[in-house]
């Protein structure tokens, strides 16, 4: 297969999402004196990271909007230390994902394979993630030099894994499908999506996970592995 257009997913694929905003939760943790309640800060992420996580997969499915992700996720812990007003939960979470922008750790591999792939590809961010703040995190991390352009749900009205992401993607780039490939780290969004999308996939699986229901185009347990594919 001969590919010309990359799609890549930014949050743990390039982006070391996990670690980076674990830094910046317990950046919060301390600055905000949340150890008036929570034991430790491990006690803290272990009730705010499951929470998180199930609201992002209703925020994918349409469940709910993305008001209601960014207010929920801290409002379910900040609930405990008597923080229930509109206006302080979200002021915190303002100040999360500005945080968020100043973290450049990057996924091993990350600048490399982008290297790589720079001389005989287009290259393209395809991401659920939030405006005001995935264009800082491609600046500041150093990768937004190899990219084309950032292709957003929020430009799409629509997530991934949902097939009209993909579609709005294509389209806005004058890509075609079948010189198309999505490289992404999560089997829901980004492997699951882009094979609804007809579109072939490298799933980047460091955990070894198995997968459901059909078998991606290509399966790596590291960045460095696709230098081989590509």
């Amino acid at each position: 297969m001969i590919y010309k257009s990359i799609f890549i997913d930014l949050d743990d694929t390039l982006w070391d999402t996990y670690h980076n905003n674990k830094e910046c939760l317990e950046e919060l943790y301390t600055d905000y004196h949340f150890n008036r309640y929570y034991a430790s800060f491990e006690a803290f992420f272990n009730i705010y990271m499951p929470h998180n996580l199930d609201l992002w997969a209703k925020y994918r499915s349409g469940e709910i909007d993305r008001q209601t992700l960014i207010l929920d996720r801290f409002l379910y812990v900040l609930r405990p230390l008597g923080i229930e007003d509109k206006k302080t939960v979200l002021s915190i979470n303002d100040d999360f994902l500005q945080r968020t922008t100043t973290k450049t750790r990057l996924v091993p591999g990350a600048i490399e394979l982008l290297e790589h792939l720079r001389p005989s590809y287009r290259l393209f961010i395809l991401s659920n993630g939030f405006r005001e703040v995935q264009f800082k995190k491609l600046s500041n991390a150093g990768l937004a030099p190899y990219f084309e352009r950032m292709i957003l749900s929020e430009d799409a009205n629509i997530q991934k894994p949902h097939k009209g992401i993909f579609d709005f993607a294509l389209k806005n780039t004058n890509s075609r499908r079948s010189e198309s490939l999505m490289i992404g780290d999560s089997w829901e969004a980004d492997i699951i999506g882009a094979y609804r999308s007809k579109i072939d996939q490298i799933w980047l699986n460091p955990e070894g996970l198995p997968a459901e229901g059909f078998t991606p185009t290509y399966t790596v347990r590291s960045l460095e592995e696709i230098k081989a594919i590509l």
